[in-house]
């Protein structure tokens, strides 16, 4: 199950991600928040989920959903829109708690907020981006049905290290068998994706 988490439900996430979401030796994601101490890292966790709350617009928004499987927190998958209304673009974002990885969770999770994005809100592509040398998170990406589209570069500890970008338009998503996926309580809050609700 995704839905977007209750404050009083983020230090559960956070004891997910402090029990291990990759090996120390590792860096998957474009930022390096998991290298950071604690408490410093609590607190930048709690910062950023609650500034993606603060500081949406239609237009510019961020939808962080926590992700439970058998009613225990997992981790959390983010559909991002910037300028959705105009370009009908999404991109996503994720992270996994190391006992919970090699399961189809992150496939699923991702499946969930694809079909939010094209079967709800009218998105017409979708991107997401991974270094190359994270095959879990390329796998998921290629395994939904994103295309390859082109490299790019990052630096999350300061070394620079090359990415694989990703692209899935609405065709690609229709084109391919997927779960069923059951979206609650959206009708409501359309406007506040840039979305017209139906009339």
């Amino acid at each position: 199950m995704l839905r977007l988490p209750t404050e009083a439900e983020l230090p559960a996430f956070m004891a997910v991600a402090n029990a291990g979401i990759h090996p120390p030796d590792e860096m998957p994601f474009s930022i390096a928040w998991t290298d950071q101490p604690s408490p410093q890292r609590e607190r930048s966790s709690y910062q950023w989920w609650m500034s993606s709350r603060a500081g949406w617009k239609p237009d510019d928004w961020t939808l962080t959903l926590g992700v439970w499987v058998a009613g225990e927190p997992a981790g959390f998958q983010d559909l991002v829109g910037h300028e959705f209304a105009r370009l009908r673009v999404v991109h996503t974002g994720s992270w996994l708690g190391q006992a919970y990885q090699g399961r189809g969770v992150g496939k699923l999770m991702r499946q969930a907020v694809l079909a939010l994005a094209f079967d709800h809100l009218g998105a017409e592509v979708a991107e997401s981006e991974a270094l190359v040398d994270n095959p879990a998170s390329n796998k998921v990406s290629l395994g939904v049905g994103y295309r390859p589209n082109g490299m790019g570069r990052l630096a999350p500890r300061g070394v620079r290290r090359d990415t694989q970008r990703f692209r899935m338009t609405l065709d690609d998503w229709r084109g391919r068998p997927r779960p069923e996926v059951i979206v609650e309580g959206l009708d409501g809050c359309l406007e506040l994706f840039g979305v017209a609700p139906p009339a």
